[in-house]
C-alpha cells in the first residue's frame, strides 16, 4: 500500500501539474485545495526539493514549482523517495534488495512468483508520469 506520505505528494504534484502554468504556487494552497496537513505538506514538498524534482522561490509570486518536467518525473520515482522499496518482498527489489532469512533463493515459488509481480508493476509505475495523471 502507498503510505500517506506518498498519497499527499502525487495530490500536491498533480495540483501543481495543473496550475504549473500560473507559476509558483503557495504551499497554503496546495494544503488547502487538497486537503492536505500543512506540516506533513511542507516536509513532503522540501524532500522533493532537495531531491531536484521541485524548486522554490521566496516573497511575493513566490512558492514551489517544477524543477524538472511533470511528463519526465515517473511515479516509481515518487513512490521510491518517499516510501522505498516497490518490490513486496526485500529479496525481489531492484534497488533495495536483501536477502531473506532462512531462504532458498533459487528454489523459493514465492520469490519467482513475486519478481513476475515486480516487473508487471514497474512497467506500468516506470512508463507513468506525473503528467500522465491529468
Amino acid at each position: 500500500m502507498l503510505s500517506k506520505k506518498t498519497q499527499y505528494a502525487f495530490k500536491a504534484l498533480m495540483y501543481m501539474a495543473q496550475a504549473e502554468k500560473d507559476g509558483p504556487i503557495l504551499i497554503a494552497e496546495i494544503s488547502r485545495k487538497k486537503k492536505i496537513p500543512l506540516k506533513f505538506l511542507e516536509n513532503i514538498l522540501l524532500e522533493l526539493k532537495n531531491v531536484g524534482i521541485l524548486d522554490s522561490k521566496k516573497g511575493k509570486g513566490g512558492g514551489y514549482f517544477f524543477k524538472e518536467r511533470p511528463a519526465d518525473i515517473t511515479l516509481a520515482r515518487i513512490m521510491r523517495l518517499l516510501d522505498g522499496p516497490i518490490a513486496l518482498l526485500p529479496c525481489v527489489s531492484l534497488n533495495f534488495y536483501e536477502r531473506c532469512k532462512n531462504c532458498d533463493e533459487k528454489n523459493c515459488a514465492l520469490r519467482d512468483t513475486l519478481i513476475l509481480a515486480r516487473d508487471a508493476t514497474l512497467r506500468i509505475l516506470e512508463k507513468k508520469t506525473v503528467a500522465d495523471l491529468i
